[in-house]
């Protein structure tokens, strides 16, 4: 019997609902939306008590790995951080977890945990946790039943049964996302939220899993089996994962096995899968405005807004979201988050710029800003964390001109090293091979002018590389 569980945290979804600020590459568990923290980093805390929990596993994409192990730097914590080879969706992800859990441990009792949810009240969660445990501990796969505030439409419910002990249930059925009347007959009915977080013995996972899609399970333990090792990151076998059908572990496990019970709780969750979800949890004005960033309201009532840096101003409406970055502006209904949807699914096709990255893009050493672009030139601002390097690469199609506003750079340009301090500026010739370093102990910042005939990222040729990228 475990006496404690070792946390899953499914770190994978790219998290465009909440679009302009949540964008592929750095979807919305990465960032902070309500304090200095983000949802993945307080979803690392929430289960950071050695007396019940192990050290965490983090399944992630390949993509997010540096922001995964910088996220985690910053909060002290560490995991073993398993990079997906390609999407599958949370049934593969959580079966690669709970795999990799039982090879170290073969009565490990795991916690798959969604990164990108909020908990209010932590304590009643690890209380959840603790019931929770001797539950799995005796074959059931648990998950947690969040009593509902309100007939919500956007959530699944589950309707529990006979009890077990204490306030663990058994489940009687799953249900999908219901309509408004269908959604107050639950509440009264008793149902309660499905949060999509269980915890299980790895073992009992994976055989309810295998009862129903051998293929897939015998495609991801070998996955895990044939993992390699990089940089600390453990690489499930790209091949043997692939093989693995992509299906939620609700469809695959939750609606099939006989063994699954509920914990109901009161934490103050919500799984924020919408700007109206956000302002929800946001504190609020006499007139029902919140307002993350410079906001004034004027004649406004139940808006939101979400600003980087521009002032954003309303004036004479009601039930908006407006959310405002450095290069894209929304403008959307309160409560229509399918709307949203059908409107990132348009600009991906249309301007899939604006859903993939954003100006400011982040990189294992550190972030770029794109400030300004013409036919034949690109400005950047560069930051270099300390003691950190880019690449020793080249470039057929462009030169560069560095220019130092804070700290002390050490440049490579074919044979000479030289240290280029504040103020100061070096040119990189087209062809040079080149790097750049900061040796010192705060960020390095630089302006990079580029001029050339072509000045896409994929004109750079790496020739060493600390994080081995093409």
């Amino acid at each position: 019997m475990s006496e404690r569980v070792v946390p899953l945290i499914m770190c994978g979804g790219a998290g465009t609902r909440l679009w302009p600020a949540s964008r592929e590459g750095r979807p919305k568990q990465f960032l902070p939306l309500f304090g200095p923290r983000s949802t993945f980093q307080d979803t690392l805390k929430r289960v950071s008590d050695p007396e019940l929990f192990e050290r965490p596993i983090v399944v992630t994409n390949a993509a997010y790995r540096f922001m995964v192990l910088e996220q985690l730097a910053e909060i002290g914590l560490e995991a073993a951080i398993l990079l997906e080879p390609a999407r599958r969706d949370s049934g593969p992800a959580i079966a690669a977890g709970a795999a990799f859990a039982r090879m170290r441990d073969s009565e490990a009792v795991v916690l798959a945990l969604a990164a990108d949810h909020v908990v209010r009240d932590t304590e009643a969660f690890v209380a959840a946790c603790r019931q929770g445990l001797a539950a799995a501990n005796g074959g059931r796969i648990v998950t947690f039943g969040v009593r509902p505030q309100r007939p919500a439409t956007e959530y699944g419910y589950i309707n529990p049964g006979a009890a077990i002990a204490g306030e663990v249930r058994e489940v009687t059925t799953f249900v999908e996302k219901p309509d408004p009347q269908t959604a107050a007959g639950y509440l009264d009915a008793g149902y309660l939220w499905n949060s999509g977080n269980f915890m299980f013995r790895a073992a009992v996972l994976l055989e309810e899993y295998r009862n129903v899609d051998p293929d897939s399970v015998a495609a991801v333990t070998a996955a895990v089996s044939g993992a390699g090792r990089d940089l600390g990151f453990i690489i499930l076998d790209p091949e043997a994962f692939s093989k693995a059908r992509a299906i939620s572990i609700d469809y695959a496990v939750m609606e099939k096995t006989t063994h699954a019970a509920v914990v109901p709780v009161d934490c103050g969750w919500s799984d924020v899968g919408s700007w109206h979800a956000v302002w929800e949890l946001s504190e609020k004005d006499g007139q029902g405005n919140a307002a993350q960033g410079i906001a004034v309201f004027e004649d406004s009532r139940n808006c939101n807004v979400a600003t980087d840096k521009a002032l954003v101003a309303l004036e004479g409406v009601d039930d908006l979201v407006v959310v405002a970055t450095q290069d894209a502006v929304l403008v959307s209904r309160q409560k229509d988050a399918n709307g949203l949807k059908r409107l990132v699914t348009k600009l991906k096709r249309l301007a899939p710029q604006v859903t993939d990255e954003h100006l400011r893009v982040h990189r294992p050493w550190g972030a770029y800003q794109s400030i300004d672009r013409g036919e034949r030139h690109q400005v950047k601002r560069i930051t270099v964390k300390a003691g950190d390097r880019l690449s020793l690469q080249k470039h057929h199609h462009r030169s560069e001109h560095w220019i130092v506003v804070r700290g002390t750079a050490r440049v490579t340009v074919d044979d000479l090293v030289k240290i280029v301090h504040e103020n100061e500026s070096i040119y990189i010739p087209i062809g040079a091979v080149h790097r750049l370093e900061n040796p010192g102990k705060i960020p390095l910042e630089l302006i990079e002018v580029q001029t050339g005939s072509y000045l896409g990222d994929d004109d750079i040729v790496r020739i060493e590389d600390d994080y081995r990228r093409n």
